[in-house]
């Protein structure tokens, strides 16, 4: 045991008590229904949220990944912001929220003596320049919490490139919970590629991180997300690493 817990609300949204530190990810609480996100593209919600914004234990800090698309940030998501001691995001994200703090990827701040690092993220296919996918989709960072005594986690935010992983894990060797956000998400962007990791990406970020317990997050709720945990334990079942692989059930604590 770790001394983590993790919560999966639902999609990307999941509590994280790190040692006695309560953190949420991307808070996403409306209902099931149609979310626009253009003139002619609507991502669709099919389940609510595991549990209640008001039922919420304090919150020290939300690490929102980014804040442009409503399955990482909606209407009733942005009440939990006001909520937590600390909102850290992407600059962008600081510019158009007041209360939030802007990291670049590889800045720190400190919660309650928790170090959190931004690092960085791509919500799009590698093979594209990253300028281009980010003038499509927007900025996108991650995070790695460390504390002393305490195991390294990493919180992927919404991020398809395996390049990334690997310069994540090679700044921090001794990564022991990997938070991926999976679901191999697809809309019409860049030909329908996928633009958060794969079930099979999965698999091969935690061969970069060897010592990783991996929890998947971002892989149901959303009729976007077109892979889900089966995917994820056929992929870590034929890479062999089928024990490394813990699914979340939402709504329920997960004890690491």
């Amino acid at each position: 045991m770790t001394g983590i817990a993790l919560t999966l609300i639902g999609g990307p949204t999941a509590l994280i008590d790190y040692r006695g530190t309560v953190f949420l990810t991307d808070p996403t609480f409306d209902p099931p229904g149609e979310y626009p996100i253009g003139p002619n593209e609507v991502l669709r919600k099919l389940s609510g949220p595991a549990l209640p914004l008001p039922g919420l234990p304090e919150l020290d800090a939300i690490l929102l990944s980014h804040d442009e698309h409503p399955d990482n940030l909606d209407e009733f998501g942005r009440l939990a912001l006001a909520r937590a001691g600390q909102v850290l995001s992407t600059p962008g994200a600081a510019s158009r929220i007041s209360g939030v703090l802007g990291l670049h990827p590889w800045e720190s701040a400190e919660v309650n003596g928790t170090l959190v690092t931004a690092v960085p993220a791509l919500h799009g296919p590698e093979e594209i320049d990253n300028a281009t996918v980010e003038a499509e989709v927007g900025e996108v960072v991650g995070f790695v919490l460390e504390a002393a005594g305490a195991p390294t986690v990493y919180v992927s935010g919404d991020n398809a490139s395996l390049k990334i992983v690997e310069a994540v894990a090679a700044g921090f060797p001794d990564i022991a919970v990997a938070v991926l956000f999976t679901g191999a998400a697809r809309t019409e962007l860049f030909d329908g590629a996928p633009l958060t990791l794969t079930a099979e990406q999965a698999a091969e970020a935690a061969r970069l991180m060897p010592d990783a317990v991996v929890v998947p997050v971002h892989s149901e709720g959303w009729a976007h997300f077109s892979e889900g945990h089966a995917e994820l334990e056929a992929s870590f079942e034929s890479a062999g690493i089928a024990a490394r692989l813990v699914l979340p059930m939402p709504g329920v604590a997960l004890e690491l």
